[in-house]
């Protein structure tokens, strides 16, 4: 089976509680404190640590910054795009997707997908062509989401976009250009929102499908916001807006 390395230690201790982990890296030297917790977590589903020089950890995932823990979990894979609407039915909700156009930043990829699970999104879908790969530094920021939240990929997002719509699906747009603002739109009914890329927004033939654009008023000097946080305002207030 695939696998592939998640490191970091936040990343690293979801992954064992969701009984991901198959092997278990750990620099030498890293606090008791940590490695009391780490022993804890790899103790309940059966994963020894393995001890290496901090050098080796470096070596292995190309960076520092791995906080002294390096996981092998099983590579993972996309669900489908069932998988959100069985979670939106067990949850008893209107169906909530995020769609992402064009995010090709995996930080911004990874951020979305924790801040759409965190805040109670049903699923993010991404196109195959324009978008990140779900690579392990995805998961790294994510931290943990891309174990409980479906993450589909589609070949067309447009195409995905008429499909959903066609099923009652509404789909609102972020668009710094649009007059619709947060608090005008409805939320109580099933939606998908479409986040565009972090230079150019939304594609024109995607903009165009929408049922609505909105915007995040903006109030100081700055004119645009990173579109992982411009994602987590708009999730929220879709989630926290339902009755």
């Amino acid at each position: 089976m695939p696998v592939m390395l998640i490191y970091g230690r936040n990343p690293v201790l979801e992954a064992l509680r969701d009984n991901q982990v198959e092997r278990l890296f750990v620099a030498n030297g890293i606090e008791a404190k940590f490695t009391k917790e780490l022993e804890a977590a790899a103790f309940e589903n059966g994963v020894e640590l393995e001890w290496y020089a901090r050098i080796e950890l470096d070596r292995a995932v190309k960076t520092t910054n791995h906080q002294g823990v390096i996981a092998e979990i099983p590579d993972t894979d996309f669900a489908e795009l069932d998988d959100a609407l069985e979670l939106a039915a067990s949850r008893k909700e209107d169906l909530f997707l995020v769609l992402l156009d064009g995010i090709t930043d995996p930080h911004n990829f990874g951020a979305i997908i924790r801040s759409a699970e965190a805040l109670g999104a049903h699923g993010v879908v991404i196109e195959e062509r324009r978008s990140a790969p779900l690579s392990p530094v995805v998961v790294k920021t994510a931290a943990g989401a891309t174990a409980h939240l479906p993450v589909v990929q589609v070949k067309n997002l447009p195409r995905l976009i008429d499909e959903l719509k066609e099923d009652g699906i509404w789909v609102y747009g972020a668009a710094g250009e649009a007059t619709a603002q947060l608090e005008q739109l409805d939320y109580n009914r099933p939606l998908a929102l479409v986040i565009g890329s972090e230079g150019d927004g939304l594609r024109r033939l995607v903009r165009e499908k929408c049922d609505e654009l909105v915007s995040i008023p903006l109030k100081g000097k700055v004119k645009s916001l990173n579109a992982s946080v411009a994602a987590a305002i708009l999730i929220h207030t879709v989630t926290s807006s339902r009755k």
